[in-house]
């Protein structure tokens, strides 16, 4: 059964880094499209950065210059580098895997069909 582990949340100040992991368990094809989102309490998970097999990335407009994706197919790890943190990053963020839906919007949740733990990034001013 294929899952997904999250790891490297934290708390930073604003300015700082964080890199967050996102390891894909019980899949034996190299990564699939995958997608980093975020929500915090009371506003729907929104799509962040996302990435599909060749390559191909989609970021939000609020985090461009600032979050970068990448993966290793080898070990089957997605990782999001954030920069520059601002106190409005502050939120829980997932790792996702489209598996089994069709092709469409890439920030999309509803591309997604498999759900990492959500892992809480909280910035300080």
């Amino acid at each position: 059964q294929v899952h997904l582990v999250t790891s490297g949340g934290g708390s930073v100040q604003a300015g700082g880094s964080l890199r967050l992991s996102c390891v894909v368990f019980g899949y034996a094809y190299g990564l699939p499209q995958m997608a980093w989102f975020r929500q915090v309490p009371e506003l729907e998970r929104g799509g962040v950065v996302s990435v599909r097999r060749d390559g191909t990335t989609r970021s939000a407009d609020s985090v461009k210059g600032r979050f970068s994706v990448s993966r290793n197919d080898d070990n089957l790890t997605l990782y999001l580098q954030i920069d520059s943190l601002k106190p409005e990053d502050t939120a829980m963020y997932s790792c996702a895997a489209r598996l089994g839906v069709p092709p469409g919007e890439m920030l999309a949740a509803q591309q997604y069909d498999i759900w990492g733990q959500g892992i809480q990034v909280t910035v300080s001013s």
